[in-house]
C-alpha cells in the first residue's frame, strides 16, 4: 500500500522560505510522477508543481514559477518543494500526490493522481 507523508509546513512571514517534504513508501517509485497541490480555505485544490521521477523534468503553476522549486531524491523516495519569497496568498494546505501512470507534465489537473498525502499547513503572514 502506498503512503505519502508530507512534512515541513508551518507559519512564516511574507518574504520568507519553507521547504516541504513528501516521503513515499510502499512501492518502487522509479517511474512515478510526483506532484504538489494546494488548497486554500474556500477555494478549490490547485496545482503547484510536478516532477517526473525518471527524467527530473518539472513544471510549475504560473503563480509560483521562479519562487518554488520541486526536486526529488530517488534513493530516499522523497520529493521536496522549496518555497521562497512566500506571499500571504500562498497560504494553504499543501498536498503531495503521486501516480504510477504516465502523466503529461502539462496536465495540471488533480484527477490523474491516485495517491495523496494528508496535507501540511502553510501559513504566510503579512
Amino acid at each position: 500500500q502506498v503512503h505519502l507523508v508530507e512534512s515541513g509546513g508551518g507559519l512564516v512571514q511574507a518574504g520568507g522560505s519553507l521547504t516541504l517534504s513528501c516521503a513515499a513508501s510502499g512501492r518502487t517509485f522509479s517511474t512515478w510522477t510526483m506532484a504538489w497541490f494546494r488548497q486554500a480555505p474556500g477555494k478549490e485544490r490547485e496545482f503547484v508543481a510536478h516532477i517526473s521521477w525518471t527524467s527530473g523534468n518539472a513544471y510549475y503553476a504560473e503563480p509560483v514559477k521562479g519562487r518554488f522549486t520541486i526536486s526529488r531524491d530517488n534513493a530516499k523516495n522523497t520529493v521536496s518543494l522549496q518555497m521562497n519569497t512566500l506571499k500571504p496568498e500562498d497560504t494553504a494546505v499543501y498536498y503531495c500526490a503521486a501516480d504510477p501512470r504516465p502523466i503529461s507534465l502539462y496536465d495540471t489537473s488533480s484527477s490523474p493522481y491516485g495517491y495523496w498525502g494528508q496535507g501540511t499547513q502553510v501559513t504566510v503572514s503579512s
